[in-house]
């Protein structure tokens, strides 16, 4: 089989702080924009990696979602429990300090785990976790 990871997805609440985040801060590339009864779907991912995207997407869109999981959704996503996405780059020490100065929530300044890898956590403006590993 031949399989790979082609989109994840993340809820944002501000697409405009979203799309400043992932594409400004972090340096994504946008591939797609798309408005549709008011909300935003915003397809982005990393330069030189086509095949791998993010969707940042209005939570509030399943219509299979209930009023009160979508509160629950809401809390969550405050809270910063709700999602999360690790990426991983060749120096995280430097890239920490990149995104650091380019303004990104800090939650975790890099340090190496128990397990064994080294990393650092951002929040982006949804709350998401954005976890960056040491590449080995």
């Amino acid at each position: 089989m031949d399989i790979t990871i082609h989109a994840s997805f993340l809820p944002h609440t501000d697409p405009e702080a979203s799309l400043a985040f992932y594409r400004d801060t972090l340096g994504f590339e946008v591939r797609k924009d798309v408005g549709y009864e008011g909300m935003r779907w915003i397809t982005v991912g990393p330069t030189g990696q086509p095949g791998t995207s993010i969707v940042l997407e209005p939570p509030a869109a399943d219509p299979g979602v209930t009023d009160d999981e979508r509160r629950t959704i809401a809390e969550m996503m405050n809270k910063g429990t709700y999602a999360f996405i690790n990426l991983a780059a060749t120096d995280v020490d430097a890239t920490f300090e990149e995104l650091q100065s380019r303004g990104a929530e800090v939650v975790q300044e890099p340090i190496d785990q128990p397990w064994g890898a080294r990393d650092c956590v951002f929040r982006d403006p949804a709350g998401n976790t954005v976890r960056i590993q040491q590449l080995t």
